[in-house]
């Protein structure tokens, strides 16, 4: 790690966070140009958030150790263009002191949905009214892993005390602007069925900005920015809208009935008059005006590409502003039926000042229009085809918004785009929505069809595909590096390997392992020193996606979410951030940031949605390709997660998706197909769930027979963190064990096992065993074992030193520090060869500070002995130092309330005293002792 690189690329990236943090708000409201706040205005800021505010959601995706961060009062007390009314600032500030926030004891998933807000009197309203003339509200939420949101209060729908909050502020101001600093779309009925709606002037979503989000939101406030954010999702006035509801949250089977008709798709289809805010919808400080100036046509056949030629003008008097033109297809109905409109394609534009005009070009194959025949209507089964019809579309600010324009593509005769073979087609039956006839207005009503089963043989399948083994030879010399310079092959290298070490290159070992980058989510390649000897490096992934998660405690930027950076429309800007990503990561030794995260928000309560980017698999994939483009160019790589239909936390490892092949196509496969062919991906991480009867780590039609065969995918897939596989062919139970079956589908890599847990298989994996019993072939384990050295001869750690894991670090001891020197009042404690073990007992959860004083010299290998009431998949973390060096983490799953020992390192100590801090990374163990084992030599 070096630290000079960090603080460099953590200063270049701060601003540019900032400028997405800005482009992604989206203004919904802004009647009589209350926005933006102008000079003569003072404003008063009412809501907790204000101070507390939210910059991620919680878990994996979330947990990111920021050097700092800006809340939104500090961004707009800051801002010389904002006035506030600081006695109400004081009011709030006194109150949060005495009413902390509340972080549910810190605990994975414990974080509440909401924050408690301050009872509002009458009179603290009234003096705010006499003091200024406009006031800001502030409604907070959080959401993340492990826990879906729900339509009560304080999730979905806004608490008691939140619309008390609204009546009485919309009671005395007449000029009132609600802020959502939320990690989801919430109900948003309180807009009109509000007592006091009227005063109401104007709604914007902040989301959750990451650390420079203060700035960014008073950046748009004062009109230093005109917002140019726009929707990724429809909203709908009620949740109950949404076609996936009577599925969604199901523990045992998700139906997705809804088929391709999701989101917009769905209501723009069947039922418009259901939406409140429509997708792509947004406003600005200005108006723009566009027009399509020309529509080319070249090649020919389902090999067309449209070109669509555009003018953009800012037609506003005052403001500059960026605009988005959206482009959507509405297709023939023909055999298979169709959305009444599907986004093509958009284009962000730069930042025009008044009557400022620019001249655009949005190209889209005519092939991206196909539908896919899972059914055979057509004459085509399996098949993307483009049936016979006029091809119709709209350009404009939304899919509401965009206009009807003249040019149209005709084809006479249907196409077929490109002949596929049947994958991952469901088991069980059930009904799926299609449209039926066409009312005056453009509406179809809803009519059902039965999804069509799987047809083929899976056995016969992989059996017949399987690959051919390289003979077992002895270690030759061949070292990973010459096969990266060209003088021998991948398969002379691996023929070296011998099926132990083949076994141990497909377990990846974390959290928090010590090999790589500390705190991070696993190490993998040359996790054994055998492998490592082949000139096999270990390679270090990172949590994200808005940032790198480092439970050792070290500091790194956070980023916006990833539904506020799909609301920036702005491919460009999202690849320049995380080039710059890529940068930190570089300099902090980390090669994989597990993320983007590009699963459909196919229903507002997932509470995952924040790391993910919009209902639309075209945005999705575009924004995901362009962050991924990012990471590529600095050397590192983006793991593209969760491959597929991670579409609830609910049940999440056990909830079989239950879909149609059309669905999986073109909805919730395709933004993984966008990042793989446009975006380079190289990194894939599989879903916990079962998809139509097969785990996801183990679904050979998923990664094998549409990832690899038919997008040709070269690089690796790993599982999800612990987790479970079935039979590729027969389906059935499940296990973490099972990882003979995890290869078969050509998932490549198991994550995680623990710390030194690869080589002696302590998971008690089934790979040595089944390749005994034949159920696991050697080409098989040989393959994955050569996508894996593919992957890192590409990755960063091949251009670093080959340095072996020195599992004992050296600490030097201080000669003047004494027990009265101690953070915490005097604790104190000897270490001494005398004793075979030092026990100290603590029962904390809290960071303390301890005296060593080391009597004898030599390595005393460490452990903490902690309790974690927790289940399994919680996660937790303290690290330790020494003499203010970072010394280890020792990290937790949840035990379940059982005390367990976590093994740490082995630290080499002198003679002397040594300042022992404990700090807990990510709250929720308690650790009960430290045990220091002097080794002797």
């Amino acid at each position: 790690m070096n630290t000079v690189e960090i603080l460099e690329a953590q200063k270049q990236l701060a601003p540019i966070s900032r400028q997405a943090a800005a482009e992604g708000i989206v203004l919904l409201k802004n009647s009589d140009s209350i926005l933006p706040l102008q000079a003569s205005d003072t404003v008063s800021l009412f809501g907790r958030c204000q101070i507390d505010t939210y910059r991620s959601g919680t878990g994996s995706g979330g947990a990111v150790n920021v050097p700092y961060s800006v809340n939104a009062l500090q961004g707009l007390y800051e801002n010389p263009n904002i006035n506030l009314n600081l006695s109400l600032v004081e009011v709030y500030q006194r109150w949060i002191k005495d009413n902390p926030f509340n972080d549910g004891g810190g605990g994975w998933a414990a974080e509440p949905w909401f924050q408690d807000e301050m009872p509002l009197s009458t009179s603290v309203v009234m003096d705010a009214a006499a003091k200024s003339n406009k006031a800001i509200i502030f409604i907070g939420r959080t959401a993340g892993e492990d826990q879906d949101n729900a339509q009560q209060q304080g999730s979905y729908n806004l608490t008691a005390l939140e619309m008390q909050m609204l009546e009485k502020v919309t009671e005395h101001f007449d000029d009132v602007i609600v802020i959502l600093n939320v990690t989801n779309i919430i109900d948003m009925s309180w807009t009109t069925s509000l007592k006091g709606a009227a005063a109401i002037k104007a709604v914007l979503y902040s989301w959750a900005a990451g650390m420079e989000g203060g700035h960014a939101l008073a950046d748009v406030l004062s009109g230093d920015v005109s917002p140019s954010g726009r929707l990724t999702d429809t909203i709908a006035h009620s949740l109950s809208d949404y076609p996936s509801s009577p599925n969604f949250g199901n523990k045992d089977r998700n139906l997705y009935q809804e088929d391709i008709y999701v989101g917009y798709r769905y209501f723009e289809t069947f039922n418009p008059k259901a939406v409140q805010f429509e997708f792509g919808f947004g406003l600005s400080y200005t108006r723009f005006s566009n027009k399509l100036n020309a529509l080319t046509i070249l090649g020919s056949g389902s090999e067309q590409e449209l070109v669509f030629d555009i003018e953009v003008k800012n037609i506003g008097e005052k403001y500059s502003g960026k605009d988005v033109v959206q482009l959507y297809v509405e297709s023939p109905q023909g055999h298979l039926g169709k959305p009444t409109r599907a986004l093509i394609g958009f284009v962000k534009t730069p930042t025009l000042g008044p009557q400022d005009t620019v001249c655009l070009t949005i190209s889209c194959p005519l092939s991206s229009f196909a539908s896919f025949d899972d059914s055979g209507k057509t004459g085509h089964p399996n098949s993307y085809v483009l049936e016979a019809g006029e091809y119709h579309f709209y350009l404009g600010g939304s899919v509401r918004q965009a206009k009807l324009v003249s040019e149209s593509v005709k084809i006479e005769e249907l196409l077929v785009v490109e002949q596929l073979t049947e994958a991952l087609a469901p088991v069980t039956g059930f009904s799926r929505l299609i449209p039926k006839g066409n009312e005056e207005n453009g509406v179809y009503s809803c009519d059902y069809e039965s999804v069509p089963l799987r047809t083929i043989d899976l056995s016969k399948r992989i059996l017949s595909e399987l690959p051919s083994s390289i003979p077992l030879g002895e270690d030759t010399g061949i070292r990973l590096l010459d096969v990266k310079q060209g003088r021998a092959n991948i398969d002379e290298f691996v023929s070296q390997m011998n099926v132990k070490q083949l076994a141990t290159i497909v377990r990846g070992e974390g959290m928090c392992s010590p090999k790589v980058t500390p705190g991070t989510a696993a190490a993998f390649g040359g996790v054994s020193p055998s492998l490592f000897d082949l000139g096999i490096p270990l390679v270090a992934a990172a949590d994200g996606p808005s940032g790198i998660r480092m439970d050792s405690g070290h500091k790194a930027s956070q980023v916006p979410i990833g539904t506020l950076l799909g609301c920036t429309w702005n491919p460009e800007l999202n690849e320049k951030l995380f080039h710059l990503v890529g940068k930190e990561m570089q300099a902090n030794h980390i090669d994989t940031l597990l993320g983007p995260g590009i699963n459909i928000h196919r229903h507002p309560l997932n509470g995952r949605n924040f790391e993910y980017f919009s209902e639309d698999p075209f945005l999705s994939g575009v924004i995901a390709a362009s962050q991924t483009l990012g990471l590529k160019a600095v050397g590192v790589s983006g793991t593209i997660k969760h491959l597929v239909a991670n579409d609830q936390e609910t049940s999440r490892f056990d909830v079989d998706s239950v879909i149609s092949q059309r669905a999986l196509r073109e909805i919730h496969l395709k933004p993984f197909e966008i990042a793989v062919k446009q975006g380079g991906a190289s990194s894939v991480m599989t879903s916990y769930n079962p998809i139509n009867g097969h785990w996801a780590a183990s679904n050979y039609d998923l990664n094998t027979t549409i990832l690899r065969g038919e997008w040709g995918y070269k690089g690796i897939v790993m599982t999800d963190w612990w987790a479970k596989m079935n039979d590729p062919i027969k389906g059935g139970s499940e296990s973490r064990s099972y990882t003979s079956f995890m290869l078969r589908s050509q998932n490549d890599l198991y994550m995680v096992v623990e710390h030194d847990g690869a080589e002696n298989n302590v998971s008690n994996d089934d790979t040595l065993q089944a390749l005994e019993n034949g159920t696991l072939s050697l080409g098989e384990l040989q393959r994955s074992a050569m996508n894996i050295c593919r992957f890192i001869m590409d990755s960063p750690a091949m251009g670093r030193p080959l340095v072996a894991f020195d599992p004992v670090k050296s600490f030097e001891a201080t000669q003047n520090l004494n027990k009265q020197q101690s953070k915490t009042d005097g604790d104190f404690c000897s270490l001494t060869a005398e004793q075979h073990a030092i026990v100290l007992p603590l029962n904390i959860r809290e960071n303390r500070s301890i005296v060593l004083e080391v009597k004898q010299a030599g390595v005393y290998r460490c452990a903490g002995i902690v309790n974690y009431d927790s289940g399994t998949l919680a996660q937790s973390a303290c690290s330790l130092s020494l003499n203010n060096v970072y010394a280890m983490s020792l990290s937790v799953n949840g035990t379940n309330g059982e005390t367990v020992s976590v093994e740490g390192l082995s630290v080499k100590l002198d003679k002397g005293f040594y300042s022992l801090d404990i700090e807990f990374i990510k709250l929720g163990l308690e650790l009960e002792q430290l045990v220091f084992s002097f080794m002797p030599e």
